[in-house]
Parts: C-alpha cells; sequence; structure tokens
C-alpha cells in the first residue's frame, strides 16, 4: 500500500470541447492545453491542470488522477498491482500507473508532472465581526467576474458496491475516513468522506467521497474546486447566474467537512461545486460517524430539491 498525497484531476468524456470550455472559464478556470480530442484546464495553482475533457462520443465521467508522494511509490503501487509504470500521455508528462477501481473508473496514480508558474489570487478578505475586528480603514470593493479557483479539491463518486471500492482505496491507496454515514444499523456503512493517509500532516476533510449508488450506476456525484474565500464563492455565483448557467444547490455550509459551498450543472448535466473554509484534519482527528438523512447534508442552506439528486 502506498498514501496518495492528494487528488490531481478529474478526467471527464464530451461532444463538445468549446462548450465545456465556455463553461469552466466561467466556472473560474483557465486554458492550459487543447488539442483537436482534449481540453487541459488549470486552476491559479502551480499544478500544469486539474480538469481534463476528452471529446466522445457521449457526455460522462471517466475517472480522476492522484499524485503519489514519490517514484519510488509508484513503483511499489505497480508491483503490488500487477501494473506498470509508464509515461504519462496526457499534457504534463512524468510517469503514471493507471489503475480501474471496482466501480469502473480509470485512476491514474502520477509523478514528476510538469508544473506552471501560480497565477496571482487576492488575498482572502479580512472580516470585520462583532468580536476580534481585524479590516481597519479598509473598505471592500469587488468587481464581477468568476470566481477565483485555487485548486482542485476532491471527486465524489456513487458507486453500486461500496464495500469493495472503500476496501480498494484504503487498502491499495491509503485514504482513512474522515466520516461515515450509516443506513439503519450502525454497522450498515453506506457512504465515506476520506482524507489521504498522510498521518499527522493536515489534510482536507476529504479528497474522497463514496456514497452507495441507490440505482446500481456508478458515476460523479460532483467533483469539486476551492476558491479564494466566501466573497469570491459570492462572486462567482452572480457570474454563472449571469452568464445563464444551471444551479444546483447553495449556498450553504455542509455538516461533515464544515465547507462553504455552492454547487451548479455544466453543459452536459455534470454537477461541479465551488467550495471554501473547509475542515483539516489527521490521524488524530476522531471519525465520525452519523446516521444519512437529509438533514446531514448541510447546517444551513436553501432548501434541497430533487434536482440536486440527478
Amino acid at each position: 500500500m502506498i498514501a496518495v498525497q492528494d487528488i490531481a484531476w478529474v478526467r471527464y468524456q464530451v461532444t463538445d470541447l468549446d462548450a465545456i470550455e465556455a463553461f469552466l472559464v466561467d466556472f473560474g478556470l483557465l486554458r492550459s492545453v487543447r488539442t483537436e480530442q482534449a481540453l487541459y484546464m488549470r486552476a491559479h495553482d502551480d499544478a500544469h491542470h486539474v480538469y481534463i475533457a476528452e471529446l466522445g462520443a457521449s457526455n460522462r465521467p471517466l475517472g480522476f488522477g492522484f499524485r503519489a508522494g514519490s517514484a519510488a511509490d509508484l513503483e511499489r503501487l505497480a508491483a503490488s498491482q500487477g501494473a506498470v509504470v509508464e509515461d504519462n500521455p496526457d499534457a504534463g508528462g512524468g510517469k503514471r500507473v493507471r489503475l480501474t477501481d471496482p466501480a469502473g473508473f480509470v485512476v491514474d496514480v502520477v509523478h514528476g508532472q510538469a508544473t506552471l508558474p501560480a497565477l496571482p489570487q487576492r488575498a482572502p478578505i479580512l472580516m470585520n465581526p462583532a468580536t476580534g475586528r481585524a479590516r481597519m480603514g479598509q473598505p471592500v470593493r469587488l468587481k464581477p467576474a468568476p470566481s477565483c479557483v485555487a485548486r482542485i479539491g476532491h471527486v465524489a463518486l456513487l458507486v453500486p458496491d461500496f464495500a469493495k471500492c472503500y476496501a480498494f482505496y484504503t487498502d491499495v491507496l491509503g485514504f482513512k475516513p474522515s466520516d461515515t454515514y450509516y443506513a439503519g444499523a450502525p454497522e450498515n456503512t453506506i457512504a465515506a468522506f476520506m482524507r489521504c493517509g498522510r498521518g499527522e500532516v493536515f489534510t482536507d476533510h476529504h479528497t474522497l467521497a463514496l456514497v452507495t449508488s441507490q440505482d446500481g450506476v456508478a458515476r460523479f456525484d460532483h467533483s469539486s474546486f476551492e476558491v479564494v474565500d466566501l466573497d469570491d464563492l459570492a462572486q462567482g455565483h452572480a457570474h454563472l447566474k449571469a452568464q445563464g448557467h444551471e444551479h444546483s444547490w447553495g449556498v450553504g455550509r455542509h455538516i461533515q467537512g464544515s465547507q462553504l459551498f455552492d454547487y451548479w450543472r455544466d453543459p452536459f448535466g455534470n454537477k461541479v461545486e465551488h467550495w471554501t473554509d473547509g475542515d483539516l484534519v489527521n490521524d488524530s482527528t476522531p471519525v465520525g460517524q452519523a446516521h444519512i438523512s437529509g438533514d446531514e447534508l448541510a447546517q444551513w442552506a436553501p432548501p434541497l430539491t430533487p434536482e440536486f439528486f440527478k
């Protein structure tokens, strides 16, 4: 077993590269590389890309990538899984081990990929709460703009066999649970928010979420991207709305993970999330367990509608 360090990208197949690029620019990503068959979009960090769209006959999620801690980790992973370490043919290069998880998603574990100069981001806006005021003599003046996507955060999967997928991600890639959901009896775990297993190093509350698919179909529930702060999230909301894009749910604050969130649909119906202010956890953080219900999704938010669960 190895412990992956973070998520690298999500990968979708789409029927129209122009349409997905236009949406992603409004969402706050920027073009890294485009070919006749693929589009690579970056965030404002130094990652070469965080989103891959491949031209195809249908619109569907294909898989995602994770970052290995070292070239030696790639070798160990390949040996344990009967796979090979190969040149990564995607833009940005590096080396990869390509696996397929029990739900059928392509999982690339990569190391040595090229980086790009990080792009400027504004500093988070200081707040003046009722106590502990910090913004003195500094007005807030923001202009309409897309969100500034800082980085990719996580992917949430709907999977037919939760137990097999959970075992794969814990036993092969070193993920650990941060919070779990059960249905009926507490031992009937049907969902888990999973962090990269990096010991005492603090990581995002979840880099991967696994949820039992109620219809037996494997698919992405959503992919998620971190923005600068709450103002940036709200700014992005206003911009996407002004451009006529389809809103799914938000703005709100989750329970498990605590993120402030806002969900949108791309032109092909895929759900994507802006988030900010999430929990950081490590091996010393207690693992939570809760009964699954609609009330467990948010501390505050607009009412949920059936659209969110499409």
